[in-house]
């Protein structure tokens, strides 16, 4: 490999994964024409079509989807040693990239590395909130956040949370309409906010458990979001049930804005983990990290 196919095929790497020329260019700071010579230029050397390009879209060839999956791994191995060599340093140093929720994010993380990052200057730390259940590994990231449920076995999973609980709730003037489900089975006769979840793009179905009874409900409603922040809202306004974490609405249940029901049928379950690969060598920066977010009872 010559000393200028690294940086290419870094370039080829963000527009396969941005599928635009155009945020390529800004991830990479530089400009799109140059990011069009750069895949050209590879293209031509390699003698084969990497991409395909329209007026609306980019997408990767077959040759390009092969060379996708050669280079991530790769990368990401690359990112670990030079995070290795930070253990030179005299400092902790080094950036942690992370994949969560923004919920896990608020409410955990965020809290937890104020202090860590005000005491520890040369690590940084970003943080991606899109709420999807991504491949760390292929996207190289450095660890993952989700409830502990949905963590694959083939990984390392730490506790960051307590167990956490949903809560159904309404407004005052919801209620004062529609009488108060006393089963979840109740829901399907009422106006409901679904959610969608970024995860795979589903309506959640929401969940219920009591002395070991397992129950799914699928609501209906004339509002759906993908976002819980704007289903507090929409339920503060009266426009249906929602259920959501119970510290999202705790604030609102505690001055009178909100009702709570079906409170017995909201069990707890296992809260936040921040999970890595189990082959993965961590840092001194990330074993910082890891140590000042790890949940202690």
């Amino acid at each position: 490999m010559e000393r200028h196919d690294l940086p290419d095929l870094v370039a080829f790497l963000t527009v396969a994964e941005e599928r635009s020329f155009t945020r390529a260019a800004a991830k990479l700071g530089t400009s799109q024409s140059s990011v069009s010579h750069t895949i050209r230029r590879l293209e031509s050397r390699l003698g084969v079509r990497l991409l395909m390009r329209s007026t609306r879209s980019v997408s990767p060839t077959v040759a390009g989807e092969e060379l996708i999956a050669t280079l991530k791994p790769a990368l990401a191995d690359i990112d670990a040693k030079l995070g290795m060599l930070g253990e030179l340093r005299d400092k902790p140093a080094g950036t942690i990239r992370i994949s969560t929720s923004r919920h896990a994010a608020q409410r955990v993380l965020v809290p937890v590395l104020t202090a860590l990052l005000a005491k520890f200057p040369d690590i940084h730390v970003e943080l991606s909130t899109d709420g999807t259940l991504v491949d760390i590994v292929a996207d190289r990231f450095d660890a993952g956040v989700r409830l502990g449920e949905q963590v694959a076995k083939d990984m390392i999973a730490v506790p960051i949370s307590p167990d956490l609980r949903l809560a159904v709730v309404g407004s005052p003037s919801y209620f004062d309409r529609h009488d108060r489900p006393a089963h979840p089975d109740d829901l399907t006769t009422h106006r409901c906010i679904n959610l969608r979840m970024p995860t795979h793009g589903a309506i959640y179905n929401w969940e219920f458990s009591q002395a070991g009874r397992e129950l799914q409900v699928r609501v209906d409603g004339q509002v759906t979001v993908n976002d819980s922040i704007v289903a507090v809202d929409a339920a503060i306004g009266g426009m249906g049930l929602a259920c959501l974490m119970e510290d999202l609405v705790a604030p609102a249940v505690a001055d009178g804005r909100l009702v709570r029901v079906l409170e017995e049928w909201c069990e707890p379950f296992a809260g936040y983990h921040l999970y890595y690969p189990s082959r993965r060598q961590p840092s001194q920066a990330f074993s910082l990290v890891l140590e000042a977010l790890r949940y202690r009872p």
